[in-house]
């Protein structure tokens, strides 16, 4: 059995981002902190599903550059391997949500840079 706490790991940019609570060897599971202001890049995951429990505050979240939804605390949403997903605190509030990662998947995170009104970035092909 493996434990740990959502306070038990401090975000990757000090103040924000994302922090790994549990990691593998079935599944990742973090706590995503994003201050006003700020955006987890749009990314993807060709080879594990991405689920999403906010437990504070607001955000925006975009799917495959073309669906919007305003997310708030209680909302449960899951992104399925190929599907592109951005969040963006456009709120007054700190922002918090634990991700959970299924199965754990090291290196299968890929940035493709995206902002609403932009074209969508062409997705690269799984490799593996």
């Amino acid at each position: 059995m493996q434990s740990g706490r959502l306070d038990g790991q401090p975000p990757r940019n000090g103040d924000w981002g994302p922090a790994y609570v549990i990691q593998g060897p079935t599944s990742d599971i973090g706590l995503l902190t994003l201050r006003p202001g700020d955006e987890m890049p749009n990314h993807i995951h060709h080879h594990c599903d991405e689920s999403f429990v906010v437990v504070e505050g607001s955000a925006t979240l975009w799917v495959d550059c073309a669906e919007q939804f305003t997310i708030t605390p209680g909302d449960v949403y899951r992104c399925a391997p190929g599907e592109m997903h951005y969040f963006t605190n456009t709120g007054d509030q700190v922002f918090k949500m634990v991700f959970i990662k299924s199965p754990a998947s090291p290196g299968d995170t890929i940035n493709l840079p995206w902002h609403p009104g932009d074209p969508a970035p062409v997705v690269p092909d799984a490799t593996n």
